[in-house]
């Protein structure tokens, strides 16, 4: 049977002069969120949607609000429910971080295969193809917006979008609002170290890769849990226990009213890697990556004692 598909209508609202937030309810797994930037007659989209309706859906509230298509869309990372819906934004350049183009290209469309229930559409792979190493200034008519590559965290190759006049910062998957972070492909302590960086920037207001525009108080639950997540693995290790072995014995607390508190596995996994002083190197093995991931993901079914609901 087919999931279902959960009907909550996105909100594109206007955050700041010439800066909308694209908020996808409930911002769940591949539920995500997205970024418009409009000066002039000029258009930027920041990331893009999981399945090819909810893409073609963004594409329409942008012509709605602005009477025009983006001419640039900007991926925050490789993972495919902020990149599946690029093929739909055919008139626009696609800049991303070069680690972002590589592991759209070696993933493709393996996300499908975790829910194949989804109506995913006819999605085509659309790779970036402007790329930088360090970040690029993007001036979208008059409105300055920095991409900046944040280092390892959520991801190996994340990008924020930081637009200083506005004071508003576009953070991809390093935040999430509400939602369990999730950072087996990154890295726990990189993502402290990212959102530091991320305060350091001194934005009034915070659009996440998934859940509610807020301001840098979102800063702080995601370091909490991070901070929390690294007790565990600590403690984990010290007892010779393993990652799925100290989730299930956890005691989630303030955490358990974050969306896919399942997600604890796979961080704790990320942690006790960290805590034997492993780390993820530039580039990711995606092969490999992928074969690891689905057994972890078993485990998180396990420990949610079902079926992971994905309502993209």
């Amino acid at each position: 049977m087919a999931q279902q598909v959960r009907t909550a209508e996105p909100v594109l609202e206007e955050v700041a002069d010439g800066v909308f937030a694209y908020v996808q309810p409930d911002g769940g797994w591949c539920v995500n969120n997205a970024g418009v930037l409009v000066s002039g007659k000029a258009v930027a989209l920041v990331d893009t949607a999981a399945t090819e309706a909810r893409a073609l859906r963004l594409r329409k509230h942008v012509l709605a609000e602005t009477g025009r298509s983006p001419f640039v869309v900007v991926n925050t990372h490789s993972h495919g429910d902020h990149t599946f819906g690029n093929f739909v934004f055919e008139q626009a350049t696609v800049f991303a971080h070069q680690e972002t183009r590589r592991e759209i290209d070696q993933a493709g469309l393996h996300l499908t295969e975790l829910w194949p229930d989804v109506e995913w559409g006819n999605i085509q792979l659309s790779l970036p193809t402007v790329t930088y190493e360090n970040g690029v200034t993007l001036y979208v008519g008059d409105l300055r917006a920095e991409l900046i590559h944040i280092g390892l965290a959520h991801s190996t190759n994340d990008t924020v979008v930081w637009v200083p006049e506005r004071k508003v910062l576009f953070t991809g998957d390093i935040v999430m609002s509400g939602v369990t972070p999730f950072c087996p492909l990154g890295s726990v302590a990189g993502s402290l170290r990212a959102i530091q960086q991320l305060r350091e920037l001194g934005p009034t207001t915070v659009v996440t890769g998934h859940g509610p525009v807020g301001g840098p108080e979102i800063f702080d639950r995601t370091e909490q849990y991070l901070r929390w997540v690294q007790v565990l693995a600590k403690d984990g290790v010290a007892a010779g226990l393993a990652p799925a072995e100290v989730a299930r014995e956890a005691d989630l607390g303030q955490f358990a009213e974050l969306l896919e508190t399942e997600r604890l596995v796979p961080n704790l996994h990320r942690a006790f890697a960290e805590e034997r002083f492993a780390t993820h190197g530039d580039s990711l093995d995606m092969a490999r990556i992928i074969k690891e991931m689905g057994a972890i993901f078993g485990e998180m079914v396990e420990y949610n004692g079902g079926p992971l609901s994905c309502h993209a």
